[in-house]
């Protein structure tokens, strides 16, 4: 994510873009102002708290409300998107009223890689604490939950980063004061030239060279009473509250002293195997050696930040994680504490399923987002990406709303963030000594137009296709020579990977290509290129944007770029047009901007042409649309909605959707005070996991051993209810002579203590199957890895090793086709199962099965059944289900248990997660028919 406000910097001394390179427009952190277009004096109500004082509004307004009757995941996304219609929901009430059944305390926990400060540390003096650069506009978000008339108690919990020596920090700038006699004398003074050009960082201070590195071979040791003197100064910082996380050796827990060694390895997995693949760039193979000790390293880092989480944790408080840093994070701390409340958000794009294949750890960083309840990305394409992903890598069911993973409904949603647009414009404008350098920038560059580009020394960022495009523009419109230039800023990486760049290639590249441009078009008196390698101060930086003609960003993969944002408010008066990457997340949100595929070179060109000859009607028109978009979408805005849907997913979910955990103390119960008892069992994805091929399917020695223990018991009768062939169930299960057997779905039965199949289905007209067949040939042919399964009666057309989106979207296209020929003709009924489809006769259903059996083992042979215990996994099952709930059993003595998440829709009264957790529950029952160590039981929480 690029950067947003810049940090303040020194006295802007020097020739203009050449001064004390000492700030960046990486890292403020500034104070609110008023929001724009509000007069001094008023105070705007939204600007106190994230969930304004408590007014009066329209039952529909509440996202609560509007999410109350949904009926699905997709339902819900729908209904927390559009609140009367058509506006945006925006929450109104304080979220411990609005949701009190989820129990908040009002406090949130916000977990990022580091802190928003550099520090320097001398031992047993304070520490020297200076503003970090980049990502600032997630630091201004901090900030603002920080403030004093918001309604949330914020903490944030980050990595100290790398800490220096105090001796080792750049001097501090000193800034003059504006009007001060060393403010008016610093524009004229002079610098020497920075030493390298080519290098990054440059010196903060150009005047003064850097000492010798001094070296640290045995690490810097930090005293327990150094440690918390700087806990004690975040303590008191601006920001808000901040735990730091000390990131070091296993040898150095518990001990006193920590030596801080190797500071940069805990960044490495992080910035060269997961920042890189996201951005769709691959490293050459290697022997695994250095992935493996950066992953160990990668995990104890999330390890360590988990642990110091639930140092302050309370059961209330909302945990929100930030970024590809701690991907492994949501996990752990789901992990320890079930039930928290917990929201990641990724700032950087999420590539495709065919690069995250590509990551040989790419299970892991899944399941491990997967921990939270709530996932947050920049674009929609980058959340498409990701549940795809969970498809295709993990098998779960996926949709553009969310993932069901773990017996859980993981919302996934799209949150563009957004800059502190006041705070923004606060800084670039009403500034004098800003004033004073626009003057002379365009006094510099008189009579001509000024392209700007600010960039970090990045190969994501399309450095080098900029200036090869601005090179073709040049040779396809010489009469522009002369009358145009690029004014290229480049400031140092802050990636790991970038920085270990070591032959320059990069900063080669871009110089190279500079010297060639300037050398073909350039002369004397015209330089067509103007590129400053180096930071440059807050005012130089804003002045530049507010003096530009046109805007060019050309990223080549980009999370959310801020600096087109800044462009956008510095350009209020001027109305330069802004050229845009379309691989920049800030696209989908700026799309009044001029979009341009940086790959596309002569494209490019013909951009910058027609936004040097766009007439100013144009440029205004694109200017208010773009105006309007980023000073209404802010940070603090993102950071309102991103917390609303969160707190509505959470309370939807936990009251609409939840199918509660199966209650074991109680299943016990019962089945120990009943003497007649039915057990009706699905096969697939009940008893055994479901497969990529079906008949890979069997079942365990485990599975075997308890299903029989449970037959033998003459007050059970145990019954299979499976899609399953007779074959296959007799040559798995044939050989328990107390179960009972049904194939097909009831279309053929086999009683305990018998061999013999009845077939249910003899008198019927089986001639659908010929068409039926002609049907699933065609799509089994344009479908990779399906294939049909003919039993006697269905006819079922697997998919379970197609592309999983692909073969879902035939299987929806074959239904149809079924439904609208076969369907219309004959007494079929299609369903959609697993993975599969099936036609078979309309009265054939796991229902009628289950209402036969309850009616053969009770009220018309005696007295019904006691205790009943019914369980199944997908849609098939849902008939049993459906028949048992219009028994005139006792409610209390049905178990109706659905397998899988919670979250899912279903007529179940229970749920199980998966199969092992349906073995281990009848295996309890095995194990206490006697009664026992029934108390033994209850008591250890069953």
């Amino acid at each position: 994510m690029s950067a947003a406000s810049p940090v303040p910097a020194a006295g802007d001394s020097g020739p203009v873009l050449q001064a004390s390179p000492v700030a960046t427009n990486d890292a403020a952190v500034v104070e609110s102002p008023q929001p724009l277009n509000t007069a001094p004096g008023q105070q705007n109500a939204d600007q106190t708290s994230y969930f304004a004082s408590t007014r009066t509004e329209a039952p529909a307004d509440s996202p609560m409300q509007a999410a109350s009757g949904s009926r699905s995941s997709a339902d819900l996304l729908r209904r927390l998107s559009l609140v009367d219609g058509d506006r945006p929901a925006t929450p109104y009430l304080d979220p411990q009223v609005e949701y009190p059944a989820l129990n908040l305390t009002g406090r949130i926990l916000s977990a990022t890689f580091c802190i928003p400060h550099t520090l320097g540390f001398k031992s047993g003096r304070d520490w020297d604490i200076r503003p970090r650069r980049g990502t600032s506009a997630l630091f201004d978000s901090f900030t603002h939950l920080s403030e004093a008339g918001t309604i949330w108690d914020h903490t944030l919990v980050g990595w100290t980063g790398e800490i220096k020596p105090s001796d080792d920090m750049p001097s501090r700038p000193q800034s003059p004061v504006e009007g001060s006699s060393s403010s008016k004398n610093s524009l004229n003074k002079t610098l020497p030239v920075p030493l390298n050009n080519l290098s990054a960082p440059v010196p903060v201070d150009g005047s003064v060279r850097p000492s010798a590195p001094q070296p640290h071979g045995d690490g810097i040791r930090v005293t327990k009473a150094d440690r918390e003197c700087l806990e004690k100064q975040l303590r008191r910082d601006k920001s808000g509250k901040i735990v730091p996380v000390w990131l070091m050796d296993r040898s150095e827990d518990n001990k006193d002293d920590v030596v801080l060694k190797d500071q940069g390895r805990w960044r490495r997995y992080a910035e060269h195997e997961i920042y890189t693949l996201f951005h769709y760039k691959q490293h050459e193979p290697t022997d695994g050696r250095a992935e493996r000790r950066w992953w160990t390293d990668y995990c104890q880092m999330n390890q360590t930040f988990a642990n110091r989480i639930l140092e302050i944790y309370k059961p209330g408080d909302i945990v929100w994680v930030h970024d590809y840093h701690l991907l492994l994070l949501p996990s752990i701390l789901r992990q320890r504490l079930p039930h928290i409340y917990l929201g990641f958000f990724l700032h950087v794009p999420f590539p495709s399923s065919e690069f995250l294949r590509c990551l040989s750890r790419r299970k892991e960083i899944l399941t491990g987002v997967l921990g939270a309840n709530m996932i947050g990305f920049q674009t929609f394409s980058y959340s498409r990406h990701f549940s795809s992903c969970c498809t295709r890598i993990l098998g779960f069911d996926a949709v553009s709303a969310g993932v069901d993973a773990y017996g859980a409904h993981i919302a996934v949603d799209v949150f563009p963030i957004g800059i502190d647009a006041a705070a923004c414009a606060k800084l670039a404008y009403g500034n004098r000594v800003i004033e004073d350098k626009i003057q002379r920038i365009r006094a510099q560059y008189a009579g001509q137009k000024i392209i700007v580009g600010r960039d970090r020394l990045d190969t994501v960022r399309g450095v080098a296709q900029k200036l090869q495009a601005f090179e073709k523009f040049l040779e396809r419109h010489p009469e522009w020579r002369g009358k145009v230039v690029l004014i290229q800023v480049t400031s140092p990486t802050s990636i790991e990977e970038e920085k270990e760049d070591g032959g320059h290639k990069m900063a080669n590249k871009i110089s190279n290509l500079v010297a060639k441009i300037n050398g073909l078009y350039g002369g004397l008196e015209y330089t067509p290129v103007f590129h400053f390698p180096q930071y440059l101060s807050q005012d130089e930086y804003f002045a530049l944007l507010r003096v530009a003609d046109v805007g060019l960003i050309t990223s080549v993969r980009d999370g959310m770029n801020t600096t087109s944002l800044e462009y956008v408010v510095c350009q209020r008066d001027n109305h330069g047009p802004l050229i845009l990457s379309e691989f920049s997340g800030t696209a989908g949100s700026l799309t009044s901007a001029m979009h341009i595929n940086p790959w596309d070179l002569i494209g490019v060109a013909e951009a910058i042409h027609e936004a040097l000859t766009m007439p100013a009607e144009e440029k205004a028109n694109q200017q208010r649309m773009s105006y309007r978009h980023v000073t209404t979408n802010t940070v603090q805005l993102w950071q309102k909605t991103y917390l609303t849907r969160l707190l509505a997913n959470l309370a939807s979910f936990n009251q609409s959707f939840s199918t509660p955990p199966l209650d074991k103390a109680l299943l016990l119960t019962r089945y120990r005070l009943a003497k007649k008892r039915l057990f009706m069992f699905d096969y697939d994805g009940t008893l055994t996991p479901i497969v990529k091929d079906p008949q890979a399917a069997i079942p365990t020695d485990r599975v075997i051993r308890t299903i029989k223990t449970l037959a033998q018991d003459k007050r059970n009768a145990v019954w299979i209810i499976s899609g399953r062939d007779q074959a296959f169930l007799d040559e798995w299960m044939g050989h328990i002579s107390e179960l009972g057997l049904s194939a097909e779905h009831g279309s053929f039965i086999r009683h305990p203590e018998t061999d013999a199949w009845e077939n249910l289905t003899e008198t019927v007209d089986m001639g659908w199957q010929t068409e039926v067949i002609e049907i699933f040939q065609h799509y089994t042919e344009k479908t990779q890895g399906s294939f049909i399964e003919r039993k006697r009666i269905a006819l079922t057309w697997h998919y379970r090793r197609s592309d999983p989106e692909y073969g879902a979207f035939q299987a929806r296209e074959c239904k149809k086709h079924l439904e609208n020929t076969v369907g219309k003709k004959w007494d079929v009924e299609v369903m959609s199962g697993k993975a599969n489809l099936e036609v078979r006769p309309t009265f054939v259903n796991k229902g009628e099965i289950a209402k036969k059996l309850v009616a053969s083992y009770g009220f018309g042979s005696g007295e019904p059944p006691e205790f009943v215990l019914c369980l199944g996994d997908d849609n098939t099952d849902e008939d049993m289900f459906r028949t048992l709930r219009a028994t005139k059993l006792p409610p209390e003595n049905v178990f109706s248990v659905t397998v899988g998440a919670s979250s899912k829709q279903t007529l179940a009264s229970w749920h199980l997660l998966e199969p092992a957790d349906v073995i281990a529950a009848v295996a309890l029952l095995n194990g206490n028919v006697s009664g026992s160590n029934v108390d033994a039981t209850l008591a250890a929480g069953y």
